[in-house]
């Protein structure tokens, strides 16, 4: 299960809706082996793309080196489907290489704000996709 607190939540949302049409992406860092996510770190989708999200080398580089420098890891991978429903497509399979993380999906197929809304998470390993429960919390 996915445990974090409503402010993460809520800022991976805006970020998805800010970044509609094109996909959004980014982590949420924790103190490494402690599977909290806390530190949110929005990340610029450099296909800006409404299919397709990836992170600049050179972005995704000082990432990895500010996360060993705080002894963090990625502990929410996440982006959002502009059109289509928070499920991991192939190529989100194929480029998930965080074992340890939680893969965060948001849709904003629907835009308007006035009907279904997905926030969803997944564990991915070895290319098998596993959902898994969300829970929102005011706090740890």
């Amino acid at each position: 299960m996915l445990t974090l607190t409503q402010e993460l939540y809520d800022r991976i949302v805006a970020h998805a809706r800010a970044d509609h049409p094109d996909e959004a992406c980014g982590i949420v860092a924790g103190p490494a082996g402690s599977d909290r996510p806390e530190r949110f770190v929005p990340m610029l989708n450099a296909a800006r793309s409404p299919t397709f999200y990836e992170f600049d080398s050179g972005d995704l580089l000082r990432l990895y080196r500010d996360l060993d420098d705080r002894d963090e890891e990625p502990v929410i991978v996440y982006h959002s489907h502009t059109a289509t429903e928070a499920y991991p497509s192939r190529t989100d399979i194929s480029y998930a290489n965080e074992p340890g993380a939680h893969y965060v999906l948001v849709s904003t197929a629907d835009t308007d704000e006035a009907g279904p809304f997905q926030f969803r998470s997944y564990r991915i390993v070895d290319s098998v996709v596993t959902e898994e429960d969300v829970k929102v919390v005011a706090a740890y």
